[in-house]
């Protein structure tokens, strides 16, 4: 069921001047988003050091967390309220092994309405609670003819999309105290995660997918025509998220592993009723809850060990 974005907390303002709204989300909003959490789970006595962003029918990996505290996001004053079914819309704190995660049980999109810069409030506040690193998770469509349904994807690269037409997050004017004006998206997927990622794959026999992601703005899925432009550009998979995520953690100075499940072949072709709908990527992520969740628990203290 679609739930109207709180248009009293977040009017659309999109404009032609700014449009995103990055710049509102000043240091001084974002810490006080920040201390309300930490005030929760202070009794854990130390920081969380890693962020997990939750995708699609993919919040079941917080079946992994020990000892988790709850907190909706409606309970957080200013900030976002996830619509989309599949995203429940709160935070998930506590351990996976000895690592202290933040769960995000929801993410926010461009098509319920919230321009670029609020979809990214959730890795600035990330960054103060904290996090140096961040694991970003997506459903996506498989456009590479190797993939199926169920597998994972290790993201390495994106193409930005909605960037190329100047809808970024940090558009506008910038605070210097977030991160620089400037700065290099090479490498913006960490190697050394990525490194890390093929070996839990390899021990747990799982497809070696890695690829490259790209975004749309959605919610509409893509035409054939598209799809087939995008795979003339070397897309391996296509979603509606991430890559805008991906660019404010870089821009933060936080370290990025990506991941998407395959939740639907894209059709290349006219042929036949290849119609994708949203419940078959719920459907998918519930069907491989217990790989996701397997996936990620062992993942997560390696992926904490490594600093560079």
């Amino acid at each position: 069921m679609y739930m109207q974005p709180n248009i009293v907390d977040y009017p659309n303002t999109f404009n032609a001047t700014y449009p995103s709204r990055n710049h509102e989300y000043t240091k001084e909003k974002v810490a006080k988003m920040s201390a309300l959490i930490e005030e929760k789970i202070k009794h854990f006595k130390a920081h969380p050091t890693l962020g997990i962003i939750c995708g699609s029918g993919l919040g079941e990996v917080t079946k992994a967390v020990k000892d988790p505290v709850t907190i909706a996001y409606k309970d957080i004053p200013g900030f976002p309220r996830s619509t989309v079914q599949g995203h429940a819309g709160q935070f998930v704190i506590g351990y996976i092994h000895d690592v202290l995660v933040v769960c995000m049980q929801g993410r926010f999109h461009f098509y319920e309405g919230y321009d670029i810069g609020t979809c990214c409030l959730p890795v600035k506040l990330l960054k103060l609670l904290g996090c140096h690193s961040l694991i970003i998770s997506n459903a996506a469509g498989g456009l590479n003819a190797e993939f199926n349904v169920g597998d994972i994807m290790i993201i390495h690269d994106h193409i930005n999309l909605m960037g190329f037409s100047g809808n970024g997050p940090l558009v506008g004017p910038n605070d210097e105290s977030w991160g620089p004006r400037f700065f290099s998206m090479h490498n913006a997927y960490n190697p050394a995660f990525i490194k890390a990622a093929k070996e839990q794959m390899r021990k747990k026999n799982m497809p070696e997918h890695v690829g490259v992601y790209t975004a749309l703005g959605g919610p509409h899925f893509e035409t054939v025509a598209e799809l087939r432009m995008l795979k003339s550009q070397g897309v391996d998979a296509v979603g509606m998220s991430t890559v805008h995520e991906v660019v404010m953690a870089r821009y933060l100075g936080l370290h990025v592993f990506s991941f998407s499940l395959i939740t639907n072949k894209c059709p290349t072709t006219y042929d036949g009723d290849k119609n994708v709908n949203h419940q078959e990527v719920i459907d998918t992520g519930r069907e491989k809850a217990h790989v996701l969740v397997d996936f990620v628990r062992d993942l997560v203290p390696v992926l904490d060990s490594i600093k560079d």
